[in-house]
């Protein structure tokens, strides 16, 4: 099967006939031979395929880092990639100068990802500064020049580039004066203006056997069988896209990515503690894709955004007009309460009481960019030190992201203290039915889940438990 794609591809306008499900990594490398992207893990983790792509809305173009070995050719349509080549010019641009000035590469396998990605910060940082911009790099590794000399290409970057910004944001211009991007990207929103007029646009089939949000996870798992398949990507239409608070419900749209909840000036006005708990969510370019509704259908054990969900008290709403509670959404291991012709549309969380705190814990080998062992998140309402409401979640500690409903039956109405929550956990060790896997046996599970459900208490209330207590 093939579908007729358009999009641009740096300077060039690339109409072709390819399988909608082709990674973009593959068509830049071997029918495109730009092969500065490179191949590396094949599953978002290394960024040493790191692309812009970039789309036009609210009246200017916006870019963001994706992981292009992820990204299905289909989900292009209409779009501007900006691969390594499309950077490059006559003399090295300074983001590659202060690389070269500081020692910052080796091998030089990585070095596309990194400049990629430091690239897109310029093109969409609201500040600019050396932290957010090391932030921006969490979806790079380098296996052989340490991190040293790159942070500090990072610092002679943004202290050269600075001077020249406006509110300490870069506009396209201002960019292109200084040479982090060529002068065609000035060109680009009307390039794209003239493909969309006559742009061919997917049709949802009725048989097809994949809907894609972001594809993060899928395109990891099953690869092979995606181009095998029908597929059609979730649309961008208003209920889907959209982030809005109205009669007392936060509603997400089912293909919103979890960067846009973590940015939403929505999201922030009611759960403000997300924007920096979310960086624990796999990398920037990750966010960029992923979105919330693929992350519930996937219903991995140990998701993170299912795992803050169940404790946010989500429910889901599908497109014959059925609601589901979350925490009744998942019957088994990637077994679901959904109908194979429903589709996830939105996801609605009641909006908190002043007096609520909320928390997120997540125990993996390495901070960032892992997969949790062990995570878990609360929502509790209290008043003078007495539980009014509570809502306690876990997961990889059982076949299904799990709310811990008898922990929580048991805290309701209680008043906080080192020897109820100890208790507390006990029973939340009793509730769980972990296995022994390669992130660590099930009595390890179970002590990180007593540990990460003190770390809660000692961290919303240290006034009433004392972390040397615990120990």
């Amino acid at each position: 099967m093939s579908s007729s794609i358009n999009f641009i591809l740096n300077n060039e306008v690339v109409k072709t006939t390819v399988n909608p499900a082709t990674v973009v990594l593959d068509f830049l490398r071997k029918n495109k031979k730009l092969t500065g992207t490179k191949e590396g893990c094949r599953e978002g983790d290394c960024g040493a395929c790191a692309i812009l792509l970039g789309h036009f809305a609210d009246g200017k173009m916006r870019y963001k880092t994706v992981n292009s070995c992820l990204l299905p050719i289909l989900s292009v349509n209409g779009m501007h990639i900006v691969t390594i080549e499309g950077l490059n010019s006559d003399k090295l641009n300074p983001i590659q100068q202060a690389i070269v000035d500081e020692g910052a590469t080796q091998c030089g396998f990585c070095t596309p990802g990194f400049i990629i990605s430091l690239t897109g910060y310029f093109l969409s940082a609201e500040n600019v500064d050396t932290e957010t911009a090391i932030e921006f790099l969490s979806g790079n590794i380098c296996r052989c020049t340490g991190y040293a000399s790159i942070k500090r290409a990072v610092e002679k970057l943004v202290a050269e580039v600075k001077p020249y910004t406006l509110l300490n944001s870069l506009t396209k211009g201002q960019l292109i004066s200084v040479g982090i991007i060529p002068k065609y990207f000035s060109g680009i929103p009307s390039m794209l203006e003239k493909l969309e007029s006559g742009m061919l646009m997917e049709r949802i089939y009725s048989d097809s056997e994949f809907l894609i949000g972001g594809g993060t996870d899928l395109f990891v798992q099953k690869p092979t069988a995606l181009l095998s398949s029908n597929l059609t990507l979730t649309g961008r239409d208003r209920i889907l896209s959209e982030i809005k608070a109205e009669n007392d419900f936060l509603n997400i749209g089912a293909a919103v990515s979890i960067s846009e909840i973590q940015h939403s000036e929505t999201i922030k006005k009611y759960f403000p503690q997300l924007e920096k708990l979310l960086n624990l969510f796999g990398s920037t370019p990750i966010r960029n894709r992923a979105t919330i509704g693929g992350n519930i259908i996937n219903a991995s054990p140990i998701g993170d955004m299912i795992n803050i969900l169940l404790a946010l008290n989500a429910s889901l709403h599908f497109n014959d007009e059925r609601t589901v509670d979350l925490k009744n959404f998942f019957l088994g291991y990637k077994m679901l309460n959904k109908k194979d012709d429903e589709e996830l549309l939105y996801i609605s969380i009641p909006l908190p009481v002043k007096n609520y705190k909320f928390n997120f814990e997540k125990v993996s080998r390495r901070t960032y960019l892992d997969i949790a062992s062990v995570n878990s998140s609360i929502y509790v309402e209290t008043n003078e030190n007495k539980i009014e409401n509570i809502r306690l979640s876990a997961g990889g500690v059982a076949p299904v992201p799990f709310y811990l409903e008898n922990t929580c039956n048991f805290l309701q109405s209680k008043e906080i203290n080192f020897s109820l929550i100890d208790e507390a956990a006990s029973i939340a060790i009793s509730e769980i039915s972990p296995i022994s896997d390669a992130r660590g046996s099930a009595d390890y599970k179970k002590i990180l889940l007593r540990q990460l459900i003190l770390a809660h208490f000692i961290k919303l209330f240290p006034a009433l438990i004392d972390a040397e207590e615990v120990i």
